[in-house]
C-alpha cells in the first residue's frame, strides 16, 4: 500500500474508499473533506469531460479538413491562372530569373518556368500538420484528490491533472492517495500547495478544463478561472450556497453574484441562471464569453459546464442573453425583461438598450405588485446536442459510473426540456392560488398543447412545467378547469377571486393530447429517483467537531460512532443518546 508498508503512517487510522477506478485513504478524524453524496457530481463531470475531449477531436478534424480544402481551392485557382494566362506567367518568371524566356529549350529553363505548377502542394502540407494538444485539467480545490484521480484513471485523452489546495493536510492526503493509486496516477496527477486564485492568475490560457468545486460559493474563483482556461476550453463550476442563491439572503447573493434572487418554485433554476450570468460577467472583462453545454441542479447544489471563447464582437451579444424577472407577489405570474436588443439596418447591426417596461406596475391577472430580480441568464442553459452525446456515452459505458441510474435520470429529463424557455411554473401553486383541486399533469399538458403552445417538464422539480404559453392563457385554462370543478367562494380581495372573476378569453380543450407525455414518461423511465440512503446531503467542513447538533446531517450512528472511536470502544447499537459534545470528528 505504498507508504503504508514503509511505516510512514498507521494504516489503522485510515479507511479505504473506492469510487470508480480510484481508491483513496481517508483519515477517521475528518481531517480532509470528503462527501460520498458528491458521487453524482463526479460521475456527471467525468461524462462531460469525455464528451468534451471527443468534441474537441471532431472540431480539430473539421478545422484541418476545412483548411485543407481552402488551401486546395486556392492552389487550383492559382494553377488555372498559370495555365490559362501565359503572359502573366512569363512576366513573373522573367522578374525572378532573367535567364528563362519562352524560346529557351534548356531543361533548366523548363524547370524554372514550370515551378508555378508544383506550388499548390506546399500549402496543403503545411496546413495539415497542425496537431491537437493533449488535454490538461486543473482541479482548483482538490481536498483528498479523488476527483483528480478519477479523471486521470477513467478518462482517455487526459494527459495531466493539476490538483491544488491551500490546506497542508489536504495536499499531504492527495499526495498519499496519488501514490496509493499506482504508476498511472503518479504519472498524470500533480498535487501542489497553492492558493487557487493566485495559481490560475499566474497560469493564463494554460488549461483545457478548469474544475471549481468549493465548499460554498465559487464567486471568488471565477475571475481567475476565466483567465486560466484556453480559448474553447471548459469551466466546470459547482455552487453549494443554495440558501443564498435561492433568495434566503438577497443582499448576500447580490454581493457575491451581482444578481437579486427571487423566492419562488423556480428558485433552483434561477440559481443556475444567476451563476451563468456571473461567469459571463467575469468573462466579458477579458473579451471573452461563455456557451453553456449543461447546467444541472442535483441534491443540495448546482453545477454548470460552460465553454469559454475569446471574441470582442461576439461579446457584444451578452445583453441579449440577460434579463430581469418580474414576479407577482399575489399569483404565480412572472415576466422577463431583456437587457438589450438589436437594430438591423442594411447589413449593419446596432446593439441598443431593451424596451421597457414589459408590464404595468400592477399585475394584470390579480392586481398585486411585482418583485423584481436578476439579471439572470435567459438564453438556453443546455446544448441539446451535447446532452444527447453525453447520454449516449453514459449508456454505452454504464459499468464505469457508480451513480449511473441517477445521472441517466437527470440527463433524460434535461434532454426533454424546452431549451428556449427560461424558468417554469408549478401546477400545484397555480391550483393553490385559485383554491381548486389539481388536474392531472397530463390533463393540464393537453390543454396547453391543444391551445397551440409547447410544454415540457424540468429536471429542477418533479412538479415543474416549462411552457411558452403566456400567463393569460395559463390562467384561462385554470378558469375553465374551475368552471368544471367548482370551488368555494373566497374573499373578494384574494388573488384567486380576482383571477376567477374574469371570463376566460380562451376555451380550454382538456382532451388527451398525443404529445402530453414525454418519450421517457411514455416508456415509464425513472426520472426522479429517491436518495439511495439516509442523511444523503451536505457534510461538515473538514476539521470541524462532530456534535449532537449534526444529527440531521450525519445521523445518530455517525455521532455515536465518533464518540466510541475516540474512547477506544466498539459502537454500541443500543445507545440512544446523542448529546455528547466532546467527541472528535469523523468523516
Amino acid at each position: 500500500m505504498g507508504d503504508a508498508k514503509n511505516g510512514t503512517f498507521d494504516i489503522n487510522d485510515y479507511s479505504i474508499i473506492k469510487e470508480g477506478e480510484a481508491e483513496i485513504l481517508m483519515h477517521r478524524k475528518n481531517q480532509v473533506f470528503f462527501n460520498k453524496t458528491q458521487v453524482n457530481n463526479r460521475d456527471m463531470s467525468i461524462a462531460v469531460l469525455r464528451t468534451f475531449i471527443n468534441k474537441r477531436k471532431e472540431e480539430h478534424e473539421a478545422f484541418v479538413s476545412r483548411k485543407a480544402k481552402a488551401a486546395l481551392k486556392a492552389s487550383e485557382e492559382k494553377s488555372n491562372v498559370s495555365v490559362n494566362g501565359e503572359k502573366p506567367q512569363e512576366l513573373e518568371v522573367n522578374d525572378i530569373n532573367g535567364a528563362c524566356d519562352g524560346n529557351s529549350a534548356e531543361p533548366m529553363a523548363e524547370d524554372v518556368c514550370g515551378v508555378s505548377v508544383e506550388e499548390p502542394e506546399k500549402p496543403v502540407e503545411v496546413k495539415a500538420q497542425r496537431q491537437l494538444k493533449p488535454t490538461k485539467v486543473l482541479e482548483a480545490l482538490s481536498a483528498s484528490g479523488l476527483r483528480a484521480l478519477r479523471y486521470a484513471r477513467e478518462v482517455e485523452g487526459v494527459d495531466k491533472v493539476v490538483a491544488l489546495d491551500n490546506d497542508k493536510a489536504s495536499v499531504e492526503a492527495c499526495q498519499r492517495n496519488i501514490k496509493f493509486n499506482g504508476s498511472v496516477a503518479s504519472a498524470k496527477v500533480e498535487s501542489n500547495f497553492a492558493d487557487a486564485r493566485v495559481y490560475m492568475l499566474t497560469h493564463p490560457n494554460e488549461f483545457d478544463v478548469v474544475d471549481l468545486d468549493p465548499y460554498g460559493s465559487p464567486s471568488v474563483f471565477l475571475d481567475s478561472a476565466v483567465q486560466s482556461v484556453i480559448d474553447g476550453g471548459m469551466i466546470m463550476c459547482t455552487a453549494t450556497d443554495m440558501a443564498v442563491l435561492c433568495g434566503g439572503n438577497a443582499e448576500v447573493c447580490y454581493s457575491k453574484y451581482g444578481s437579486i434572487p427571487l423566492r419562488s418554485k423556480y428558485c433552483h433554476e434561477m440559481a443556475l441562471r444567476i451563476l451563468l450570468a456571473c461567469i459571463e460577467s467575469h468573462a466579458n472583462r477579458y473579451k471573452r464569453y461563455i456557451v453553456p453545454v449543461l447546467s444541472v441542479c442535483i441534491d443540495f447544489y448546482i453545477r454548470v459546464f460552460v465553454r469559454v471563447y475569446s471574441s470582442a464582437s461576439a461579446m457584444k451579444e451578452t445583453p441579449l442573453k440577460l434579463s430581469y424577472v418580474y414576479q407577482c407577489v399575489g399569483c404565480d405570474s412572472f415576466h422577463l425583461q431583456p437587457l438589450g436588443r438589436t437594430v438591423t439596418k442594411n447589413k449593419s447591426v446596432k446593439y441598443c438598450p431593451g424596451y421597457g417596461p414589459v408590464i404595468p406596475q400592477d399585475c394584470t391577472d390579480c392586481g398585486k405588485k411585482f418583485n423584481m430580480g436578476g439579471p439572470i441568464w435567459s438564453a438556453p442553459i443546455h446544448d441539446q446536442h451535447w446532452v444527447t452525446s453525453i447520454l449516449n456515452d453514459v449508456n454505452a459505458t454504464k459499468d464505469r459510473y457508480p451513480a449511473y441510474q441517477r445521472i441517466v435520470a437527470i440527463l433524460t429529463t434535461i434532454s426533454e426540456e424546452l431549451p428556449d424557455v427560461p424558468l417554469f411554473l408549478c401546477l400545484h401553486n397555480l391550483c393553490a392560488t385559485v383554491k381548486c383541486t389539481a388536474p392531472a399533469a397530463v390533463i393540464f399538458r393537453s390543454a396547453v398543447l391543444n391551445a397551440g403552445y409547447r410544454i415540457s417538464g424540468t429536471h429542477a422539480s418533479p412538479l415543474g412545467l416549462k411552457t411558452d404559453a403566456p400567463m393569460n392563457v395559463i390562467w384561462d385554462i385554470m378558469r375553465c378547469w374551475v368552471k368544471n370543478h367548482p370551488v368555494k367562494p373566497q374573499a373578494a380581495d384574494q388573488s384567486g377571486s380576482v383571477i376567477l372573476s374574469k371570463e376566460p378569453e380562451l376555451q380550454a380543450n382538456f382532451t388527451r393530447a398525443v404529445a402530453s407525455l414525454s418519450k421517457a414518461q411514455a416508456k415509464k423511465v425513472a426520472r426522479f429517483l429517491p436518495n439511495p440512503e439516509k442523511h444523503w446531503g451536505p457534510k461538515l467542513r473538514a476539521g470541524r467537531q462532530v456534535t449532537s447538533k449534526h444529527v440531521s446531517l450525519l445521523g445518530p450512528d455517525a455521532i455515536n460512532g465518533s464518540a466510541n472511536h475516540e474512547d477506544g470502544e466498539q459502537p454500541d447499537g443500543k445507545r440512544q443518546k446523542t448529546d455528547d459534545t466532546t467527541s472528535e470528528p469523523q468523516p
